[in-house]
């Protein structure tokens, strides 16, 4: 089910005209959902519906291309948002945002390798874009999180923060 609500949110993503002087720059509406996931079910679950959805999207509104970037995103982020979250080194704020600035470099890398060095001068603004769109999707994972769990264990409360 998680993983239909984060193909959806993609869909909705693409259907949304935003446009960015950038290319790459997105909202990232996806990774509401995957936060989620790895505050409600942990590492693999996060990385199982992320798959899934990267291959779904990738095949029903992308390209293959689309897919190697978000699959390399995946791989520079997740592992170590899942890292920093089980350490309680950041709040699910420094969380969300370094895995956007993480997805963002990830995708510049694979990027690199396909197309060569010169698109690297999109990585400033990428990763300040990453971190943004991260913040602002730790803000909403936390309104959702508190609504739909009314009592919130001191534990999950104390991961939020």
């Amino acid at each position: 089910m998680l993983t239909s609500l984060a193909v959806i949110m993609g869909y909705v993503e693409y259907l949304i005209p935003f446009r960015f002087p950038v290319p790459g720059v997105k909202l990232g509406l996806t990774n509401v959902v995957i936060l989620l996931v790895l505050y409600w079910y942990g590492f693999g679950a996060a990385a199982a519906v992320s798959l899934t959805r990267i291959l779904l999207s990738g095949l029903l509104f992308g390209n293959l291309f689309g897919i190697l970037y978000s699959i390399s995103g995946m791989l520079f982020s997740l592992p170590v948002m899942a890292w920093i979250k089980r350490n309680k080194s950041f709040s699910i704020v420094g969380v969300s945002a370094l895995g956007g600035a993480l997805y963002n470099t990830g995708q510049i890398v694979a990027a690199v390798l396909v197309t060569g060095p010169a698109v690297i001068r999109y990585l400033p603004v990428l990763i300040i874009a990453g971190d943004i769109t991260g913040i602002m999707i730790a803000v909403i994972d936390m309104a959702v999180l508190t609504r739909l769990s009314p009592a919130v264990s001191t534990s999950l409360h104390q991961d939020l923060l």
